[in-house]
């Protein structure tokens, strides 16, 4: 069963950041209010753990997070959700933090423009521009990405390929928009219990920032691209989570274009769980660090996939609901 922790998350959210994705006027709301009281800088605690520097890229801050004590041996670039409205969080900072730690890891962190200040093309350009600085300065280069900043992840991927730039070594995606269009029977079935996002709200912050761009391009909507070019990519999804349906359909779409894909399944999770602390999350941050050390390289030719079923245990267990399977 779900810990009791991510009950008493899923209720403080429903009475509080619902009301954000309820309505095109809830989020107007909700963006104005966050313009006041958000700081993309690292709370203290983190900028005691590890060393934090900064640069500009295009006029935005991009934070270079390394280990406090010893030399980075990895490279990562991390994108940051918040429905391309919101600013980089302490919940975002925290994993950053344990992400650098376990890793010994060099993680570049963009601030990037938002909407709807700012729309896709600003966006991209300024999360292009450091992709390629952060690409040519390692010969291997994870990427990972939570909400907006998983289609981030994902949109750059099919960028690079399509321009012929450098692809990252593996993907760690949480809770990622995959879909955009939001047009699945089943995610509006899942809106219903999802206890943090809707979708009236959700699709009025995909308006502000696409500009001219149609919810199904690719550049918008990554399911819809050309997923064969995908690296290796570790996707954590939640049940109570409305992007969840699409991830599902998404992550069987890339295996089927030959990509290796690991679906894990959060049992009664909400979107990016993996990021608050409850008990749940160790045992994702767990598997993260393993997948991104390379502990368990999926042979050519495989795939690794998860799909929910009566068989899987429920989340959390000893081991994640995942399976591996053979094409």
């Amino acid at each position: 069963m779900p810990s009791l922790k991510s009950y008493l998350v899923a209720f403080v959210l429903k009475h509080t950041r619902k009301k954000a994705f309820a309505s095109p006027e809830g989020l107007h709301a909700w963006i104005v209010k966050s313009r006041k009281t958000q700081d993309h800088r690292p709370p203290v605690e983190v900028a005691g753990r590890v060393a934090v520097t900064q640069r500009q890229v295009d006029g935005h801050v991009v934070y270079e997070v390394r280990p406090k004590d010893g030399e980075a041996t990895r490279r990562v670039l991390y994108l940051h959700g918040g429905a391309y409205c919101f600013e980089i969080t302490s919940f975002h900072w925290r994993l950053i933090a344990e992400m650098c730690e376990r890793l010994s890891a060099h993680i570049s962190v963009p601030v990037y423009p938002l909407a709807p200040e700012h729309d896709f093309h600003a966006i991209f350009g300024m999360g292009a521009a450091v992709y390629r600085d952060v690409m040519a300065a390692a010969d291997e280069v994870a990427v990972m990405g939570d909400s907006a900043g998983g289609n981030m992840a994902l949109v750059l991927t099919l960028m690079a390929a399509e321009e012929g730039w450098k692809l990252p070594s593996r993907l760690v995606l949480i809770s990622p928009g995959v879909d955009m269009t939001l047009t699945n029977d089943e995610t509006r079935r899942a809106a219903l219990l999802d206890p943090w996002l809707d979708i009236p709200g959700g699709m009025e912050a995909v308006r502000i920032y696409a500009a001219e761009l149609d919810f199904s391009d690719w550049r918008i909507s990554p399911s819809y691209g050309e997923l064969s070019v995908l690296p290796p990519t570790l996707i954590f999804s939640g049940t109570r989570d409305l992007l969840y349906p699409d991830t599902v359909v998404f992550a069987e779409k890339a295996r089927a274009a030959g990509a290796e894909v690991e679906l894990v399944t959060g049992k009664g999770m909400i979107h990016v769980w993996p990021l608050i602390d409850m008990p749940e999350t160790r045992i994702a941050r767990d598997r993260m660090v393993e997948f991104l050390r390379g502990d368990d390289a999926v042979p050519a030719g495989h795939s690794i996939s998860s799909s929910p079923s009566a068989s899987e245990p429920a989340f959390p267990t000893a081991r994640l609901a995942r399976s591996r399977s053979r094409k």
